[in-house]
């Protein structure tokens, strides 16, 4: 059942990536034209602003699924709902403080901005932090009932609302600037959507899954082994936050919100990339702090069962996202232009900082849990915290020279350095993992790029891609040819049957139909 679940959860996740992305083609380029570069600008900085908030979880959602594997092994269902009620209590504070925070930062922009907008663009930025300070204050305690989803491995359930979120919010948005209605309007409805959401989480579970919240003195040293284990996944957390959303504060600063709108198209691209790895991972999390809990006296075992499943998952991630990759290369510049309009020529090279360097994380991001899991994540947080602090230096001095390219090169280097070099060699030596065996497999699937790149280049230098419709003609012709060069030179036989035997049972299907 669980397995059908990860299957069935994986293809609804890109399912929901699918949708996110055609609807953000259609709801971005509004977006910008409606609001205006400035009021787009301001909308994403506050907005990342309210996000670098979200290091007050402290990595405790982590610490969840990590205590809830033990107790459904020992088939302790007293203790379960016990780290119910401890999780719920521990994020309703949280909430409270990230309350408190967001009302001192509403009350005073001037610690984000400096100077740097004028007295109407202050008023909107004030308006839109608290609205989504309010948000962002209940969804912590909120965010315990999908961590309980989750570790009830019902990805089905959670892919099918996330799917229906992904659909409703871009849509009531662009009714919304239709109307004419501006940023506040669209952010109180994104919170409307946020909220519909939670509550029904939290009908799966008090009722599909019936479980209950006691609260109470904790199991005696759980609550000091869960900062343990979860300090350091704070730190990481921090970090990815400096990575993810420091840039456009920075250059709210000292480039202004206009700035930030042109590094906001090119990291939009970066983040949608984001979510293709993402994607299949997610729903193996339970399943890897199963294997260590099952193997952690048998180190081969261990190892053996770690790796396998770190090379299968990055063999696939790999191929979806160097299809993605190198379609951003040879394709990303005209796209950009039709997409966002004149004037953004430099989010194209934004989004290629940012997504060549975290290619490597991306297919490797089991890589994360399975240290959590292992108890073994201290030594990640260190060189990521020296990394973040070195970004953020890099980031203010090239931000100053470059703008929103030298904010991106200050991310990409440090990504370059944590994740490419320090982290694969952590893996293979302290996390049962071999690296080695991971690279010998992604520099065999490589060879399968060598035809789609040598097809790219030749398009790019025959058509002129500022055409729409040869545009579009050239990103199809180039994907079919990718497709097959990965089926011919790359795909061994587990990933040709993960389209294989969907394809069977839609052909039997038919049949059946017109028999």
């Amino acid at each position: 059942m669980n397995i059908n679940q990860r299957k069935i959860g994986s293809m609804l996740s890109y399912a929901q990536i699918g949708i996110s992305i055609l609807l953000s083609i259609l709801y971005t380029p509004l977006l910008i034209r409606l609001l205006g570069s400035s009021e787009h600008g301001l909308y994403n900085t506050v907005a990342s602003t309210i996000s670098m908030m979200s290091i007050l979880s402290l990595g405790f959602g982590s610490g969840y699924i990590r205590y809830y594997s033990k107790y459904k092994k020992q088939n302790d269902e007293d203790s379960i709902y016990k780290l119910n009620g401890l999780f719920l209590t521990i994020f309703s504070v949280i909430g409270i403080v990230a309350l408190l925070c967001g009302l001192f930062l509403s009350f005073n922009l001037k610690l984000v901005f400096d100077s740097g907008l004028t007295r109407a663009e202050y008023s909107i930025a004030r308006t839109l932090m608290l609205i989504l300070t309010v948000n962002l204050a209940i969804s912590f305690p909120m965010s315990v009932f999908g961590n309980i989803i989750s570790a009830h491995e019902k990805f089905v359930w959670q892919k099918l609302i996330g799917i229906g979120k992904t659909v409703f919010g871009p849509l009531s948005n662009m009714v919304l600037l239709l109307l004419g209605y501006r940023s506040v309007a669209i952010v109180t409805a994104s919170v409307i959507i946020s909220l519909i959401v939670d509550v029904i989480y939290l009908f799966i579970v008090l009722k599909l899954l019936g479980q209950k919240f006691r609260f109470g003195i904790p199991e005696k040293g759980m609550f000091a082994g869960l900062v343990s284990y979860t300090v350091f996944i704070a730190l990481n957390i921090v970090v990815d936050q400096i990575n993810s959303n420091v840039d456009k504060v920075l250059i709210a600063r000292y480039k202004g919100a206009t700035a930030v709108s042109v590094y906001s198209v090119g990291y939009s691209l970066s983040h949608y990339y984001h979510l293709f790895s993402t994607s299949v991972s997610g729903v193996f999390f339970p399943l890897i702090h199963k294997m260590v809990n099952n193997f952690r006296d048998d180190t081969a075992k261990l190892r053996e069962a770690l790796t396998n499943l770190f090379v299968r998952v990055g063999r696939i991630q790999f191929q979806i996202l160097a299809l993605l990759c190198t379609g951003v290369i040879f394709f990303g510049k005209p796209f950009i232009h039709y997409w966002a309009g004149s004037g953004y020529d430099d989010s194209y090279y934004i989004a290629l900082i940012l997504i060549i360097p975290y290619t490597v994380p991306y297919i490797q991001n089991l890589g994360v849990e399975i240290q959590r899991a292992e108890n073994n994540h201290r030594f990640r947080s260190i060189i990521y915290t020296v990394m973040a602090v070195i970004n953020f230096a890099l980031s203010i001095y090239l931000c100053q020279l470059y703008g929103a390219i030298g904010s991106a090169i200050g991310t990409g280097i440090s990504i370059v350095i944590a994740n490419g070099i320090i982290m694969n060699i952590f893996y293979h030596k302290k996390c049962y993992i071999d690296i080695i065996l991971f690279w010998k497999n992604i520099l065999r699937i490589s060879l399968g790029l060598i035809l789609p790149c040598a097809f790219g280049i030749i398009l790019n230098l025959t058509l002129d891609l500022y055409n729409i419709v040869l545009l579009f003609v050239g990103i199809a012709a180039y994907t079919a040819v990718y497709a097959l060069s990965m089926w011919f030179f790359a795909m061994n036989d587990y990933e040709k049957d993960l389209i294989r035997r969907p394809l069977k049972k839609i052909l039997s299907l038919f049949r059946r139909r017109h028999s």
